[in-house]
């Protein structure tokens, strides 16, 4: 099985369409997020795939993206009534 790293993919998108092609883009490999900002678990072929597809959906000129890969020996923390995620046994993305 392929190694995957946890990423923060987060998108500024100036057009409506492209905003929800953006959306819908990143919500194909997230795991979780809110708005603009989701958490991602990524192989290096699927991170390729990602920024690919968004480089050929954003307008260089008007729109921003970055994928953020975190350190895997970070601690994660939740906040309020959150709880701390917990690795899925495998991850479908299709």
């Amino acid at each position: 099985m392929n190694e995957r790293d946890f990423f923060l993919a987060a998108y500024d998108v100036a057009d409506r369409r492209r905003l929800a092609a953006a959306l819908q883009l990143v919500r194909a490999y997230a795991t979780g997020g809110q708005k603009s900002v989701h958490e991602c678990f990524l192989s290096s072929g699927e991170r390729n795939n990602l920024m690919h597809d968004m480089s050929v959906l954003l307008e260089e000129d008007t729109d921003r993206f970055l994928l953020l890969r975190l350190d895997p020996r970070a601690r994660i923390h939740a906040l309020g009534r959150a709880t701390a995620p917990a690795d899925p046994d495998y991850f479908y993305i299709g």
